[in-house]
């Protein structure tokens, strides 16, 4: 059965709540977003509309995720990026049904991937034996820190 029709609407304002008051507290994510956020409730209120958008398609959040985190990208690493999953897996294996929670987590994964292709992927220009210009991908920390 599909994880996602484990998800109620109800559930996801709580889950949003639960999960930023951790953030909120968190040592190296704390800082960095309680000194992006200035008014949390509605924050919070945005973020469950964003929850419920992409994963029970209820068109709720008018947002553009990308550019509201490359505001903050100076203070924004890849290993943030992995402590919020960690800290957001934890959150929702506590609170969710398992199915609901393994669909949540891998939509963050997800989300996550996209954002940070978004603020830290670029392609280094070098020439190639030929005399090309060839893109280089330059890697992501995400994979060079899953073992450290």
């Amino acid at each position: 059965m599909d994880g996602v029709t484990k998800i109620l609407e109800s559930d996801l304002a709580g889950l949003v709540e639960a999960f930023y008051g951790r953030v909120r507290t968190d040592p190296e994510l704390g800082p960095v977003f309680n000194d992006a956020v200035d008014d949390w409730p509605e924050h919070l209120h945005k973020l469950a509309n964003f929850w419920s958008s992409v994963m029970l398609s209820t068109g709720r959040y008018k947002g553009q995720p990308v550019p509201a985190h490359m505001k903050h990208k100076a203070r924004i690493t890849p290993a943030l990026f992995e402590r919020w999953l960690a800290l957001w897996a934890a959150t929702t294996g506590e609170l969710m049904p398992p199915e609901a929670a393994a669909a949540l987590q891998a939509k963050a994964e997800r989300i996550a991937d996209s954002l940070q292709l978004a603020m830290f992927f670029r392609l280094d220009e070098t020439q190639s034996a030929s005399g090309q210009r060839v893109g280089r991908r330059v890697p992501r920390a995400r994979n060079e820190s899953a073992h450290g």
